[in-house]
């Protein structure tokens, strides 16, 4: 299966050998860095295609945080975390080289990734369908709001690596147990289903954790992930949902910490019951809980001071491509989303001058921690399937699986999930601009990709 390779680094004693074999490696350095990305004007709300008006005032701040890793050969690593619902290609791509140039950062070495908080603003060509549908005069702020926040990401970066100072990293995993799977339980029926212990579906319910200490033991960054959809919150306001609560909550009980989240394999998964505030900053609660407790155990023995970093692009094929005539015939569509794609993917054809792609550059990158903890990252709103596969597979709760990482341009599903159908099976395509479902290789082709990734 062919593949591009945006970049790659392995950090190992043997790169080390040009300074000279008898040099022994240093230990790790960390800087950790936070600033607001919360819109200043009304901007339209990414999340929910019933949305008909401009974001209205704030519950929670929005932020892009960054954490740089320097291991004991002196490479780099750079985990970009935003509270937004999506980023697109074309926005990581030109992040990943203005902090190549800024910065020095390896492009393999990147790691994007989204909250996929529900109550931020729209963000570059994601859910490009949704897009097409809002007014005019909102386009223009937007594209604005984007070109702000790719500079906002490398001054984040900046800040990070000026606070890079010696550090040891410890990994852990703990427990939260609000995810639930949407597809196999109706939501008025969950609290009924969980009193009984009669939840259907598979779930994630692991919370992988890495502390970054200082060697007086203060903890200067903790990263933490859920498998679930950021979806408590609809309403207008601009709020980071359950996992802006969980990082607020974690900082101010670690004074002078940065707490950084990233979104696992939930795209069939979400928090319920959901739909106010107070829930959110439950679950925001419980899994901050889940961290601390993480935190608070037996210390296990610090990470190697090692780091391997990798990020490749993997064709996904799509089941079909429609051609000029199913393209006219869904621009006349009464459903306004069927025919806004219709117009999308006839304007990329003319613009191209070429027929539609049948395949799509799909992001898989991978990050080894001191040769114990395998990080996947993984484009895409990912079906817990992923996830629950790949730690099966691997190395179990040493391997992190994170979606929505790089670029998220649809809905991947197992293909459990796409034969089966609904919404994460292909419904959901729509939305995205993407001309038709995945082919049924599409998990045999992701794995693939990893495997490739990791040298298997």
């Amino acid at each position: 299966m062919r593949g591009i390779l945006i970049g790659a680094f392995t950090a190992l004693a043997a790169l080390g050998g040009l300074a000279g074999a008898s040099a022994a490696p240093a230990g790790w350095r960390a800087g950790a860095a936070a600033r607001s990305i919360t819109p200043q004007r009304p901007l339209w709300m990414a999340g929910y295609a019933s949305r008909d008006r401009p974001g209205e005032g704030t519950e929670s701040g929005l932020f892009c945080k960054a954490l740089v890793l320097e291991d004991g050969e002196g490479r780099r690593g750079c985990l970009v975390t935003l509270d937004l619902v999506a980023i697109d290609r074309g926005l990581a791509g030109r992040v990943r080289a203005r902090l190549a140039e800024a910065h020095g950062f390896d492009p393999g070495a990147v790691a994007i990734v989204v909250s996929h908080t529900h109550c931020g603003p729209v963000v570059g060509g994601s859910l490009s369908v949704m897009t097409e549908v809002i007014p005019e005069d909102q386009k223009a702020p937007l594209a604005e709001y984007a070109a702000a926040l790719e500079t906002t990401i490398v001054a984040v970066a900046g800040d990070a690596l000026v606070a890079l100072a010696p550090a040891t990293l410890e990994a852990g995993s703990g427990t939260a147990g609000f995810a639930v799977n949407r597809r196999a339980n109706p939501e008025a029926e969950v609290p009924a289903l969980r009193a009984a212990g009669r939840l259907a579906g598979p779930v994630d319910h692991d919370v992988p954790v890495l502390a970054v200490r200082r060697p007086d033991g203060a903890l200067a960054a903790v990263v933490f992930g859920y498998a679930c959809h950021a979806t408590v919150l609809s309403f207008q306001s601009w709020c980071a949902d359950y996992p802006g609560f969980a990082q607020t909550a974690l900082e101010e009980r670690h004074p002078g910490a940065v707490a950084l989240f990233w979104a696992g394999c939930g795209g069939d998964q979400n928090p319920l019951p959901r739909r106010s505030v107070d829930l959110a900053r439950d679950y925001g609660r419980q899994l901050a809980d889940a961290v601390d407790a993480v935190l608070a155990g037996p210390a296990p023995a610090p990470l190697p001071p090692r780091l391997e970093a990798s990020l490749a692009e993997i064709p996904l094929r799509f089941a079909s491509v429609p051609g000029d005539a199913e393209l006219a015939a869904d621009a006349a569509s009464s459903d306004r989303f069927v025919a806004a794609r219709a117009r999308v993917l006839a304007r990329r054809r003319a613009e191209t001058g070429r027929p539609l792609e049948q395949e799509y550059p799909y992001p898989v990158g991978l990050w080894r921690l001191g040769g114990e903890v395998e990080w996947l990252f993984l484009g895409g709103e990912v079906v817990v399937d992923y996830a629950l596969r790949l730690k099966g597979e691997r190395r179990g709760k040493k391997t992190w699986v994170a979606a929505y990482a790089n670029d998220v341009m649809a809905y991947i599903p197992s293909r459990r999930v796409l034969v089966e159908g609904g919404y994460e099976g292909g419904g959901a395509m729509v939305y995205y601009g993407q001309p038709a479902p995945w082919a049924e290789d599409v998990e045999a082709r992701i794995v693939a990709g990893v495997r490739g990734l990791a040298g298997d």
